[in-house]
C-alpha cells in the first residue's frame, strides 16, 4: 500500500495507519509535481528503513537532461523509488528520458518507475497500454498507471480490469514492479485484488472525509490496509472460490521455489528460468498470500503446465506442485 503525502505530518499519519510506501508529491502543481528536496530529505529520515519513502516527479517535460538531473537528486536523497510521468510525449522521447534517467541512478539504490496516465487519450496523450513497452525499451524497475482527471471517475473509468490484469501479469513476467492509483476507493479493492499488482496507491480514500485535500488520516490508512490484507489472505475471496483447489497429493522428486519474501514478479521469473532450463523436473513453488498463488496458477495455464497438488500452510503461504 502506497499513501502520497505533501508534508511531514501527513508522512507520519501515514506511517502510523501502516502504509508500506511513504510517497511523496506536491498536489498543487499543474499536472502533479515534485516535492522540494528538503521535504523528500525530513521524509526519507522520517520513514524507517525497512520501509519505503519514494518520489513523485509528476508529468515530466520533454527535456532529457532536465528529467535525468531531477531523477538523480532523488538517488542522492537515498528516495527508494523516483516515478517518472508522460502525458504528451512520444513513445520514443519517453524511452530516451527513461533511459537517460536509468543511467543516472547508476550507483543508487533507488529504482526507477516509468508512469502513464490512464487517461492520457483525453489530452491528446501517450497512450497508457504502452507502459509495459515503454518500460521494457528503457529497462525500467517497474510502471505506474495513474489518473490526472479530477473529475471523480477513476482508473477503472478508463481502463478495464481485463486489461489491466494482462497489463500487469505482462510486466510481472519480466521481472518488473506494477503499481496502480488514479482516485481509488475501498469499493475498488475487489477488482485491485484479482488484478494483483504489486503496489496500490492511494491518496482521497485514506484523507479525512475522503477529500484529497483534507490530508491523511492514520485511521483511514489503517482501514485500507486492513481490508488489503483480509484479500491478500483470503478471507474475503474475490473470486467466488475459483481457482483454487486444496489437496494433498505428492510426487517422488522436485525442484523447490520458496518465494517467502519475495515479489509475485520475482517468483514468476524463477519459474519461467526453471522450466526453461530443465523441462522434466517438477516443481514446487512456495507462494506468500492468496493473491500470488492466482498469478502462478495463471502463469501455469498460459504455458500449458499442469497443477498437481496446491494446499495452505498454517503461515498462510501456498504451496504449489507444477508438472512442466
Amino acid at each position: 500500500m502506497m499513501v502520497s503525502v505533501q508534508n511531514l505530518p501527513e508522512a507520519h499519519e501515514a506511517l502510523r495507519g501502516g502504509a508500506d510506501i511513504v510517497d511523496v508529491k506536491n498536489l498543487q502543481e499543474a499536472l502533479v509535481g515534485s516535492a522540494e528536496p528538503g521535504l523528500v530529505k525530513e521524509v526519507r529520515e522520517t520513514v524507517p528503513a525497512e520501509q519505503h519513502a519514494s518520489v513523485t516527479l509528476g508529468v515530466v517535460p520533454n527535456q532529457v537532461g532536465t528529467v535525468a538531473m531531477a531523477v538523480y537528486t532523488a538517488g542522492l536523497l537515498n528516495a527508494t523509488s523516483v516515478k517518472v510521468g508522460f502525458m504528451r510525449s512520444s513513445h520514443q522521447e519517453a524511452v530516451e528520458i527513461l533511459s537517460a534517467s536509468k543511467r543516472a541512478l547508476e550507483g543508487f539504490e533507488t529504482k526507477l518507475i516509468g508512469s502513464l496516465f490512464a487517461d492520457n487519450l483525453e489530452n491528446d496523450g501517450l497512450e497508457p497500454r504502452k507502459m509495459v513497452d515503454i518500460a521494457k525499451e528503457s529497462e525500467c524497475d517497474g510502471w505506474l498507471i495513474d489518473t490526472l482527471t479530477k473529475d471523480g471517475r477513476n482508473l477503472f473509468d478508463f481502463i478495464p480490469e481485463v486489461e489491466l490484469r494482462d497489463m500487469v501479469f505482462e510486466g510481472k513476467e519480466l521481472g518488473m514492479s506494477t503499481a496502480l492509483s488514479g482516485h481509488l476507493k475501498l469499493d475498488n479493492l475487489d477488482e485491485l485484488a484479482r488484478i494483483n499488482p504489486d503496489i496500490v496507491g492511494v491518496r482521497g480514500a485514506v484523507c479525512s472525509k475522503g477529500d484529497r485535500n483534507d490530508g491523511v488520516y492514520w485511521e483511514a490508512v489503517a482501514n485500507f490496509k486492513h481490508q488489503i490484507d483480509l484479500r491478500q489472505s483470503g478471507e474475503i475471496d474475490v473470486r467466488n472460490g475459483s481457482h483454487l483447489a486444496y489437496d494433498n497429493g505428492s510426487t517422488d522428486t522436485w525442484v523447490v521455489i520458496d518465494g517467502t519474501g519475495k515479489t509475485c514478479a520475482s517468483i514468476l521469473s524463477e519459474l519461467t528460468a526453471q522450466i526453461l532450463s530443465d523441462s522434466k523436473s517438477f516443481v514446487e513453488v512456495i507462494v506468500p498470500g492468496v493473491l500470488n498463488s492466482y498469478d502462478v496458477l495463471v502463469w501455469a495455464e498460459n504455458g500449458n503446465h499442469r497443477i498437481l497438488t496446491q494446499r495452505k500452510d498454517k503461515d498462510g503461504s501456498m504451496r504449489i506442485l507444477i508438472q512442466p
